[in-house]
């Protein structure tokens, strides 16, 4: 573009110098010089609306790219809300989920410790029978053995005293052994 702009002045250079030399009315009579200007004038409309074309098609790509740009942005931030906001929903839902598992393990923990707790009291109050129990046998066979000791004891005073009191030994001797049988069987 320069070298034509160049080009240009150099002809009208020439074609003034040429009108001189032809001793003519003048540079502005010379109809060369009016086709060079011309021809300057339509190579600069050319230059003009081709650069300022070019120019406003680069300038227009660049704000289409820079539109591209944004959008694709904006685009991207809508998604990473909707990212955001799903995973504000799952962090929700599980602080949800992990408050109803503690309440459901603290209701089972308070119906695992009441069940705990019958079972303990029921396990102390069959204890407590079995003891119960277990004494009532003590007392009855300690019962049953001083009533045994007791006949014997009796059985055997009363043979002492029979044995001193009868001095026969053949007739008072089975007689006191079948007295003393009875009263063991009776006192058993």
């Amino acid at each position: 573009m320069i070298a034509f702009a160049a080009l240009a002045i150099s002809a009208a250079e020439e074609a003034h110098d040429a009108a001189e030399h032809a001793g003519g009315g003048g540079l502005l009579q010379d109809t060369s010089f009016w086709v060079l200007v011309a021809f300057v004038i339509v190579i600069g409309i050319f230059i003009r609306a081709g650069v300022h074309k070019a120019i406003a098609s680069g300038l227009d790509k660049r704000a289409q790219k820079i539109a591209d740009e944004i959008n694709e942005a904006r685009k991207m931030r809508e998604e990473a809300q909707e990212i955001l906001a799903q995973y504000q929903r799952r962090a929700r839902d599980a602080e949800e989920e992990a408050a109803a598992i503690v309440e459901q393990a603290k209701t089972d923990a308070k119906r695992m410790a009441a069940e705990a707790r019958d079972k303990i009291n029921e396990q102390m109050e069959r204890r407590a029978k079995a003891a119960e129990a277990k004494i009532a046998r003590a007392e009855a066979q300690a019962l049953s053995e001083v009533r045994s000791q007791a006949a014997d004891l009796a059985v055997a005073a009363a043979a002492g005293i029979i044995r001193e009191r009868m001095n026969s030994a053949g007739a008072q001797g089975a007689f006191v052994d079948k007295a003393i049988a009875e009263l063991r069987d009776k006192l058993n």
